[in-house]
């Protein structure tokens, strides 16, 4: 007998969040090169919503959010790392459906 299948299901207020993965070396504006290997302590990052609690307000499956990494928590589904934290520790997201945007684009 095989065994049943189960969706995960955010609960409350938290967010599901599968994380960008970072494309190397970036540039800076002033065009320094600044390698891979370097780690800025407070540095933000990019990820996808993949899932959200049904108190979760201001963000939804699809979106990109902003967010500090120290403020997460890691899980592994099917092979699969993702992030669960607060919608709280979110810090910005971008959408298709902007409300209240700062007129910056990704």
């Amino acid at each position: 007998m095989s065994q049943p299948k189960f969706e995960v299901q955010m609960l409350t207020d938290r967010v599901m969040i599968k994380v960008e993965k970072d494309s190397g070396e970036r540039r800076s504006t002033g065009g320094i090169v600044i390698p891979a290997t370097v780690e800025q302590a407070n540095r933000l990052v990019w990820g996808e919503v993949c899932g959200v609690g049904h108190h979760v307000r201001a963000v939804k499956p699809g979106d990109r959010v902003l967010f500090h990494p120290g403020d997460q928590y890691e899980v592994e589904i099917q092979g699969e790392n993702y992030l669960v934290m607060r919608e709280r520790d979110l810090h910005a997201v971008a959408s298709e459906r902007p409300e209240h945007g700062t007129g910056l684009y990704l």
